[in-house]
């Protein structure tokens, strides 16, 4: 493999853990909501997320600065993420929301796998 390539592989790890703090940035509050969790109020909350946020944009940032100097455009940036969100969105709404497994997941899934693709097509 060529250097660009480790370049390539990183910026995609950074990503989904960029993501994974994200994700817990915009919903962890949700599950307060749910019958027998407590209620905090909602600056405590913006706060929490914030910080929280924080640490996701000290890794998303280096990421994409990463990607981008390993030959990755924008688009391919922001194709990448969009479908590591998918990757990381769908285990987290199962596994700490409790949400139900639906099979359009699968679906969407494979629309952005698409969309992978025709923003790499060129340089396949």
């Amino acid at each position: 493999m060529e250097i660009k390539h480790y370049g390539a592989i990183a910026t995609v790890a950074m990503l989904v853990a960029s993501n994974l703090f994200m994700t817990f940035a915009w919903y962890w509050h949700l599950r307060l909501q749910k019958p027998g969790g407590s209620h905090w109020p909602m600056a405590m909350i913006i706060l929490v997320s914030w910080m929280i946020a924080l640490v996701e944009y000290m890794i998303a940032v280096p990421a994409n600065r990463l990607g981008a100097a390993s030959g990755l455009n924008v688009a391919q940036l922001k194709i990448i993420q969009e479908v590591v969100t998918v990757c990381v969105f769908i285990p987290f709404m199962m596994l700490f929301m409790g949400e139900k497994w639906r099979w359009d997941y699968l679906w969407a899934f494979f629309c952005m796998v698409g969309a992978v693709y025709f923003v790499t097509r060129a340089k396949l």
